[in-house]
């Protein structure tokens, strides 16, 4: 299954959003790394780029990973509720780079207002598609990370190349040390 390119893109900055969020390091901690953030994931619209924008979008990660490793008619209820509280009103929009897509708020609400409610608008989707198989924990022990598998076969396990390549390094370590 694949969705819209829009669905996507909102799935794949909720997962960034919420992976940011890591024990051993958080990559969101400054302004730089909300704006790279806004950029890699093509935002619009109203970006405040102060303080009070980044802790506030700080402060969603929790309930972002909520909804991602939530169960599907837990989703449900979290999609609503974030909807309401968003004032949600789907319209279809075109701007650069993208062609027609969905946007549910005012290009000027807060842009925590913008990413819960695209993230709802794009759980929409995947509920809908009964696809929520295809997010959950990464397969590393010693990660908290959330992962998005779009892949045809359902083959993504890691959150991140280092969480695969730290398994893949482990488990060859674990055969050569039984073939020795």
């Amino acid at each position: 299954m694949t969705f819209a390119h829009d669905t996507e893109m909102s799935l794949q900055a909720a997962i960034t959003l919420v992976n940011s969020e890591d024990p051993t390091e958080d990559t969101l901690e400054t302004l730089a790394d909300l704006q790279r953030f806004y950029d890699e994931f093509a935002y619009t619209g109203r970006h405040d780029a102060d303080q009070a924008e980044l802790h506030t979008i700080r402060a969603l990660r929790p309930r972002l990973r909520e909804l991602l490793t939530a169960d599907r008619d837990d989703a449900v209820e979290l999609v609503n509720e974030m909807l309401r509280e968003g004032k949600a009103l789907p319209q279809l929009v075109r701007h650069e780079p993208f062609d027609w897509h969905l946007h549910a708020v005012d290009n000027q609400a807060p842009l925590a207002t913008r990413i819960v409610v695209e993230t709802a608008m794009a759980m929409i989707d995947v509920i809908r598609a009964d696809e929520m198989s295809r997010l959950g924990h990464c397969a590393d022990e010693e990660c908290t990370g959330v992962v998005l598998d779009l892949s045809r076969n359902r083959s993504r396990r890691f959150c991140s190349t280092p969480c695969g390549n730290r398994n893949a390094v482990a488990a060859y370590r674990a055969r050569q040390a039984t073939a020795g």
